[in-house]
């Protein structure tokens, strides 16, 4: 069964297509893996999951729901929850405001309750600060919460970043290339947090990534975005032999496939 149905999905910018009839889908409970060289779409292919982008032609679903006419925040209360390529936190919030920030698409509260300080108001206030604290231990973070999230060493705003995902309480997280950046250490811990992630949350994993051997060990079904055509899925060890796929990756990465 899947979580996430793609059907049809053509995306164009000023006559440029970008996406061409893309055929898509998450399996509930999976860890997937988007792939392609730069320029294949894939970024693209996120923001038309998350709303920001409206294709041309085609459907996006979670679990049976259409979302394609779907603000981005609609799309969030639905349940889809997405990391950026470039870590995006908000500068002068601190680490736990950052993480507290991404309860705001379910939170009930008013402006006058807010002004007013109504009970109703502070009971919200404290169950999200509770949820955002947990989001933080659970990434490992365990300290320096009032710190200013962008002061942080890159790896730890990337889980800030994770944190503040988890914090929308999401059926689906997107990853946009999670790993970049990171030493080979914090990609181990990376591999065993997304793990944990699917395991301890029960929440579908998506990410594009260009570390191929992160991808191969960590993924179970791996799909290939070629020029906004998708051109292979499978298991990692299928998507290693194909030979459309050897060819997309030729002389843009000699050993993309660890081949």
């Amino acid at each position: 069964m899947s979580l996430l149905d793609l059907k049809g999905v053509s995306l164009s910018f000023a006559g440029s297509k970008v996406l061409d009839a893309v055929d898509f889908s998450v399996p509930a409970g999976r860890i997937v893996s988007l792939i392609g060289p730069n320029g294949a779409g894939k970024t693209s292919l996120f923001n038309c999951i998350t709303g920001f982008y409206k294709p041309q032609q085609g459907s996006i679903s979670l679990d049976g729901t259409e979302t394609l006419r779907m603000k981005p925040h609609q799309v969030t209360q639905l349940g889809i929850a997405r990391t950026f390529q470039n870590v995006r936190l908000f500068r002068e919030m601190t680490v736990l405001e950052n993480v507290m920030s991404g309860q705001h698409s379910r939170t009930r509260a008013g402006i006058i309750d807010a002004i007013l300080r109504l009970p109703s108001q502070r009971r919200e206030e404290a169950e999200i600060r509770r949820i955002a604290e947990e989001c933080l231990s659970f990434v490992g973070i365990t300290e320096g919460w009032e710190r200013e999230a962008t002061t942080l060493p890159y790896g730890w705003q990337r889980r800030v970043e994770i944190a503040r995902a988890l914090a929308t309480t999401p059926r689906l997280l997107l990853l946009d290339e999670p790993a970049a950046g990171l030493t080979s250490g914090e990609k181990e811990e990376l591999i065993e947090l997304i793990r944990r992630i699917r395991n301890e949350r029960d929440i579908c994993i998506l990410l594009i990534e260009h570390d191929t051997g992160l991808v191969m060990r960590l993924s179970e079904r791996v799909s290939v975005l070629d020029h906004g055509v998708m051109i292979a899925e499978g298991t990692p060890k299928e998507i290693q032999s194909n030979q459309q796929v050897i060819e997309a990756y030729l002389g843009v990465e000699e050993d993309a496939l660890d081949l």
